[in-house]
């Protein structure tokens, strides 16, 4: 973990971009958590969070626009994932772009599922931007409030390493339960 957060501070902002464009929460938060510690500017955080994730997801949503035919083979293992962005984009309609910003796993495929109907690209242009820079500035600032609280569990991680692993097989295990839940056939 030290060894992440001393390269995040060296090469911050660069990694804060490239991670970023293909969803970019871990990075966020931890260029927050930097912050906090004095390490980053938590406006510049922001603003590059900002402009990297707007412009990952519009590349997604031009992608499946304009070439389905070869983004299909690669969304193959994910076609009941993105029935589920389908889905969810006709629940929630233009909330589902905000949404997805925060939901781990359909964040990617959401984009890609709006790109492949007749969405207006200038509508989504419009509202992907604001939902990356209202993402970008609740993360940042939600964890620079919070740098004190995540900075001594990150010390607590520290000092009793067999707590991560357990965390995080429960996250990994929510996260594959609810997909499995929400995408399988129902039977009736």
């Amino acid at each position: 973990m030290e060894g992440i957060i001393d390269s995040l501070s060296t090469y911050g902002y660069i990694i804060l971009f490239l991670y970023s464009l293909g969803g970019g929460m871990v990075a966020i938060i931890a260029a927050g958590i930097l912050s906090y510690a004095g390490k980053m500017d938590l406006s510049t955080s922001i603003a590059v969070a900002f402009i990297a994730n707007a412009l990952g997801d519009s590349l997604l949503f031009y992608m499946s626009r304009y070439n389905k035919a070869q983004m299909m083979p690669y969304l193959k293992k994910h076609k009941r994932k993105l029935a589920l962005s389908h889905v969810l984009m006709k629940k929630y309609g233009d909330k589902i772009i905000f949404l997805q910003k925060f939901i781990y796993g359909v964040k990617t495929l959401v984009p890609i599922g709006i790109g492949m109907t007749k969405y207006p690209i200038v509508k989504f242009n419009i509202l992907n931007f604001i939902s990356a820079f209202l993402w970008a500035v609740i993360l940042g600032y939600s964890s620079y409030s919070a740098g004190e609280t995540l900075s001594n569990a990150s010390s607590y991680l520290t000092t009793h390493p067999w707590i991560a692993p357990l965390i995080l097989a429960s996250l990994l295990g929510g996260l594959w339960y609810y997909f499995k839940v929400m995408t399988t056939k129902k039977l009736k």
